[in-house]
């Protein structure tokens, strides 16, 4: 642990960590927002200090050892990447996970998304299942991102859904997001053909993807 010499000569820093790394901590009440309360989470009672970079994060206190180790173990050791020609959050994979499915219902993001609109997923009535979201950070620390879909049955919007993903820092490897639990619709009167809009967007309502699917949800698996 950290001294409180150590906090105290780095404080502004850890602020800025806490608020940037730690995000996810301040709203693991709010997982599931409906879309017309998205501001509401935004009016928190605390007023973020002004963003840095993470190259100026880590050069804050760098002569600080105890404090260089408790960046490092949140920020990672890994070079910053500096090619701007790719996005700082690449969303790569969404999937529809449930122990009743006879495999994981996954979209590769990361091609052709016109294709996504002529496919159908299925997806069984009354089964429960998680969304999981594999996203990669580039090169800053992004803020608030937050997994947003709107579902529609014959033209008419049915259901509206926000899940705070929260708060990442760049790594090679891709990060992973698991929403809470959720159940399918059940009865004859709920099976049918559903279209889905989904995005993913930051507090600064900047969309790193928008996408459009289709889901059928039916009596069986098959």
């Amino acid at each position: 642990m950290l001294g409180l010499d150590v906090c105290e000569f780095g404080g502004q820093v850890l602020e800025l960590l806490w608020l940037t790394m730690c995000y996810r901590g301040m709203i693991t009440d709010k997982k599931d927002l409906p879309i017309e309360g998205e501001e509401d989470d935004r009016n928190l009672n605390y007023n973020p200090p002004a963003q840095k970079s993470l190259q100026e994060i880590r050069e804050l206190d760098k002569d600080d050892q105890s404090l260089v180790k408790y960046k490092q173990t949140l920020l990672g050791t890994l070079p910053i990447t500096t090619d701007l020609s790719m996005p700082n959050v690449q969303v790569t994979r969404l999937t529809l996970l449930s122990e009743s499915a006879p495999e994981p219902i996954t979209m590769d993001l990361t091609g052709d998304l016109k294709a996504l609109k002529e496919k159908t997923f299925i997806l069984k009535e009354g089964v429960t299942y998680r969304l999981k979201i594999d996203f990669k950070v580039n090169r800053e620390i992004i803020s608030g991102l937050k997994y947003h879909h709107v579902t529609s049955r014959k033209g008419i919007v049915v259901e509206k859904v926000s899940h705070m993903v929260g708060s990442y820092g760049p790594k090679v490897e891709e990060h992973e997001f698991v929403s809470t639990p959720d159940e399918a619709p059940l009865g004859i009167m709920s099976r049918g053909h559903y279209q889905v809009k989904s995005c993913f967007i930051d507090d600064d309502k900047i969309v790193y993807l928008a996408w459009d699917w289709n889901l059928d949800i039916k009596k069986d698996w098959d």
